[in-house]
């Protein structure tokens, strides 16, 4: 237990990989096919292979930040490691919001799902008792310890695969490859493309919460890299295919807002649609379950260096888990999905993940300059020639957030450097 940690070391590289994968694979995929297609039609599975390259550049950044750390926190950690607390805090904050403003908007979408099969829930008193009752099993679940957790998501992660790859491998045998041009003749415009990356990209995000409970992990600078590598290829795969099946099914792909159900129901009739309708409820299902797996230990980290009260860090002595942080974040997110006006919040998530990326890639330097706390942490290849390709994507993907959203992160930024004051001030007054 490193670092004073009293977490135990509960996930291996399958853990990893789980809620990598549990973390890109939500509700995305299950809409994002329609809006690629109408953005570059039959060569839109080429922007899931140009997304896939360069998210495998920041997570290859990513891997090696996380194969020289034994604790918990993730970004927080390094970005503190490199540029002191206050960055660290403020890294962790905007980590938080995006986290808990996703969970909460995921929930109401399972709600909404499960409204398919019984109306009532749609809205009322029986909704609200539906979502507190979903958290609080996701947080009872957790709260009982890492390896139920695991465990569960496994269960989901399986079931949230069998649709997607039924759609995979049944429409694989539905392809005609005369829709799909011989030449660049169409080939779309570059404005096309940043608009098409800026949408599919969220398709994929999600995988960077993995690296958080490091504190949990059985030899952090071997699964880390292994679980994030293994789950972003088989992701990117996947993707891919479901791509080139629906632009081969779908009559009007384009204006789909439910392509993968629309996808099912042309392959297997009325059954193929509730079947993915039912994907979307456990695929959701899996995305949430690894986020209460995950976001609690960002609290806990903070906690634990003294940039939020103790309570947060608090570890229960049977589960030797952060329960503390877990209630709260319970709590905090069922309010969100049941009262809360998050679309803002949401809105910002996107500037807010690309920033952290660069916040770690920044980090790099400093940290490749410190002792690892790992025997053998990776090193990538290619000196910075990675790194420095990683920064440049990112900021191709930040020149294309809208101002609206800059200025909600900068306002929740400031928020959180008084939220920082106040707790050195007390800290101070303890002293």
């Amino acid at each position: 237990m490193a670092g004073g940690e009293k977490l135990q070391r509960q996930i291996t590289a399958r853990g990893i990989w789980l809620l990598a994968v549990n973390g890109m694979i939500g509700a995305g995929i299950f809409a994002v096919p329609g809006g690629a297609a109408a953005l570059m039609g039959v060569w839109s599975p080429l922007v899931y292979v140009v997304c896939a390259v360069l998210l495998g550049l920041i997570v290859a950044c990513y891997a090696e930040l996380a194969s020289r750390f034994t604790s918990t926190g993730g970004p927080v950690l390094y970005v503190r490691t490199a540029f002191g607390k206050f960055a660290g805090f403020e890294t962790g904050l905007a980590v938080y919001a995006t986290r808990i403003t996703a969970f909460a908007a995921n929930v109401n979408l399972m709600v909404a799902s499960i409204a398919f099969f019984v109306p009532a829930l749609e809205s009322g008193p029986l909704r609200i008792v539906v979502i507190v009752a979903i958290i609080a099993v996701l947080a009872g679940i957790n709260i009982a310890g890492a390896r139920p957790a695991m465990r569960a998501m496994g269960v989901l992660t399986i079931l949230k695969f069998l649709p997607l790859l039924a759609i995979a491998l049944v429409g694989l045998f539905h392809i005609n490859p005369d829709i799909f041009p011989e030449n660049s003749i169409g080939f779309p415009e570059s404005a096309q493309w940043s608009a098409a990356v800026l949408l599919v990209i969220y398709a994929f995000v999600g995988w960077e919460a993995a690296v958080i409970p490091a504190g949990e992990t059985r030899e952090p600078g071997k699964a880390m890299p292994l679980g994030l590598f293994w789950a972003l290829g088989v992701v990117a795969l996947l993707y891919v295919v479901i791509q080139i099946v629906c632009v081969a099914v779908v009559p009007d792909l384009a204006s789909s807002e439910r392509a993968l159900v629309d996808a099912g129901a042309i392959l297997f009739g009325p059954a193929g649609a509730l079947l993915l309708t039912l994907g979307v409820i456990v695929s959701v299902g899996g995305n949430i379950t690894g986020t209460v797996v995950t976001t609690p230990r960002l609290t806990y980290a903070l906690a634990r260096e003294n940039t939020l009260p103790a309570w947060f860090g608090k570890v229960d002595e049977r589960t030797h888990v952060p329960a503390n942080s877990i209630i709260f974040f319970a709590v905090l997110a069922a309010i969100l999905a049941v009262v809360g006006d998050f679309f803002a919040l949401a809105a910002m998530s996107a500037f807010v993940r690309v920033l952290i990326y660069v916040g770690c890639i920044a980090a790099m330097p400093r940290v490749r300059a410190l002792p690892a706390e790992t025997e053998k942490p990776m090193r990538l290849p290619l000196g910075w020639t990675i790194p420095v390709l990683a920064v440049l994507g990112s900021l191709v993907l930040l020149s294309q957030v809208p101002m609206r959203s800059m200025a909600i992160t900068a306002a929740f930024l400031v928020a959180g450097a008084v939220i920082y004051a106040l707790m050195q001030f007390v800290n101070a007054r303890r002293a």
